[in-house]
């Protein structure tokens, strides 16, 4: 498909989408009535990553208005992603924050590969994404010499979202003060794309 043709694709779908609230008036007054009240109340956030196999919408089968999502390669943390969330916990309210990975993830991959094979030809900008992984995955490597790909993979990708769970509490005044406070709980997740399962981390 090339890019005038994915354009068509969504450009009906969206056709399709509007012509199904059209008896409503507007999108806005359909969404309203169905439960949001006139205002976005997301009673979850969730930092997950930027993959397309994992829509956190569709997985959690929720709808306008339920979940606050930001989305980055490798589910990783840094200040654009932080400010989003303390905004959402501020003016929302949202007691919740779901760092979402999944299995297969292309950032932990490429991550491990770089560590592995002693680098790749990556842009910077894809290099600090690598970067920010690194932390999570290269102890996993160090201490699992024996280790198969896919069993590093695994530890690799729970790793890095345990990583990002920690630093969302380190690397936010705002957020670890809700949580010391008993109004905010930062989980880790995993999403299995060939299950569909999510797993909750410890």
């Amino acid at each position: 498909m090339n890019s005038q043709q994915a354009i068509e694709v969504l450009r009906k779908a969206n056709a399709d989408f509007v012509e199904q609230v059209a008896d409503s008036g507007s999108i806005t007054t359909a969404v309203t009535e169905a439960k949001m009240g006139g205002d976005q109340r997301p009673f979850a956030i969730i930092l997950g990553c930027a993959d397309s196999r994992v829509p956190p919408e569709i997985i959690f089968d929720q709808g306008f208005g339920d979940l606050f999502v930001v989305r980055v390669a490798g589910n990783v943390v840094a200040p654009v992603q932080i400010g989003s969330i303390e905004f959402a916990c501020q003016q929302f309210g949202a007691e919740l924050i779901v760092v979402l990975g999944h299995t297969q993830c292309g950032a932990v991959k490429a991550t491990l590969g770089g560590i592995i094979n002693g680098g790749g030809d990556l842009s910077p900008n894809l290099e600090s994404i690598v970067q920010a992984v690194t932390p999570a995955v290269a102890p996993i490597v160090a201490e699992n010499a024996d280790a198969s790909v896919e069993q590093l993979m695994s530890a690799a990708g729970e790793a890095n979202i345990k990583n990002s769970v920690t630093s969302l509490l380190e690397q936010s005044s705002v957020l670890s003060a809700l949580s010391e406070q008993g109004k905010l709980m930062v989980v880790g997740a995993e999403y299995d794309i060939q299950s569909g399962k999510v797993r909750f981390l410890d």
